[in-house]
């Protein structure tokens, strides 16, 4: 599914624009909105750029372990997750160590770094080595959650049973405000998932008003969870530095769901092309790797360069770092962890339903 592609790295972009023209200020060394007003209210809306990979995952999770086995399925999330992971965390110890840089430094012990390589540091509440790594804690929680639903068997009524229990549960998790529930159910991030699992029933067997439903209540469980984040940011850094409007964010929001919902319906289609293909796979090593490359040129940048400038060669800098990580690391890493596959295998699932699952 091409059209899956693109939405990732657009929303990668988008994720990228808000750190670089508006979150990073120790980067810059500057307040980033001030740098760029005019960008700053748009760019600002980036930081829903991860809500809009929480719903492609919904969708591409469900797609991936429909007639898979536990086994398959894990091996498959850590082969996709793990090697471009490993890669940025090498690269942001790397770079504080040996640069003495010390924007967004995590100032880390060795035991830290090694506790962040399997991923699981916010269990041990063991600082993330990036910023951006605290979606993918997200991502492990759904896909431990989703495991339960592999091991009773994927079908469409197990599916609806599952989403609408999750469902129930993210209400209860919020009136109740308890931290364990919390945690495990996901009050703030579970209705994007949800929307995107129901999105894909409808997308495998046509539109019915129980899926519909569940989008409709992962929507509106969203408007709230996004303000509340938005609000949150707004708080640490004052409107001037955050200046995003509510009714922008309920418009994003929305667009999110309606641009999942036409591809649900086949409404949004894109031929798949190398292009696509390629940006695809770029998506994660974007999402991992662009804190690094600020940290490593902006400040050098800054002072030759005028500010639009240094954002343009930084952000192009990235993604073809990115690319250049996707096609001469991750991808060999993967092949070399991937098991062979014998006549008795199934095949695997097309690329794209592999890549479109994780920021």
């Amino acid at each position: 599914m091409a059209e899956l592609d693109l939405l990732r790295f657009l929303a990668a972009l988008a994720v990228v624009a808000f750190h670089y023209l508006v979150a990073y200020a120790s980067v810059w060394g500057d307040r980033p909105a001030e740098l760029f007003p005019a960008l700053a209210p748009f760019a600002g809306l980036g930081i829903l750029g991860v809500e809009l990979f929480f719903v492609i995952s919904g969708f591409v999770i469900l797609m991936s372990v429909w007639g898979r086995g536990l086994g398959a399925f894990a091996r498959s999330r850590l082969v996709r997750l793990y090697p471009a992971y490993w890669l940025s965390l090498a690269a942001i110890a790397a770079l504080y160590a040996l640069t003495g840089a010390k924007p967004l430094n995590p100032k880390l012990s060795p035991g830290e770094y090694l506790v962040n390589a399997t991923m699981f540091q916010r269990l041990f509440k063991i600082t993330d080595a990036s910023g951006v790594y605290w979606s993918l804690w997200a991502e492990l929680r759904f896909y431990l959650l989703i495991a339960i639903l592999v091991i009773a068997g994927v079908t469409y009524g197990r599916v609806l049973i599952f989403a609408g229990l999750w469902l129930a549960a993210t209400v209860a998790a919020r009136l109740l405000e308890n931290p364990v529930l919390d945690e495990i159910v996901m009050p703030k991030y579970a209705p994007y998932f949800i929307a995107g699992m129901a999105l894909y029933l409808i997308h495998k067997h046509g539109s019915a008003w129980l899926p519909w439903l569940y989008v409709l209540a992962g929507y509106g469980l969203s408007l709230p969870a996004a303000l509340g984040r938005v609000h949150s940011r707004i708080d640490l850094a004052g409107f001037k530095n955050m200046p995003v409007t509510d009714t922008s964010v309920i418009v994003t929001i929305t667009l999110i769901y309606l641009a999942m919902a036409l591809v649900a319906l086949g409404l949004l289609r894109l031929r798949p092309s190398k292009i696509l293909t390629a940006l695809g796979g770029t998506t994660y090593p974007l999402y991992l790797f662009h804190s690094v490359i600020a940290v490593a040129l902006i400040p050098v940048l800054t002072g030759d360069l005028p500010p639009w400038a240094v954002a343009t060669v930084t952000t192009l800098a990235a993604v073809v770092l990115s690319y250049l990580v996707y096609s001469f690391a991750e991808r060999p890493i993967q092949r070399l962890l991937k098991p062979r596959r014998t006549p008795q295998t199934p095949a695997a699932p097309a690329v794209q339903v592999e890549k479109a699952s994780v920021p």
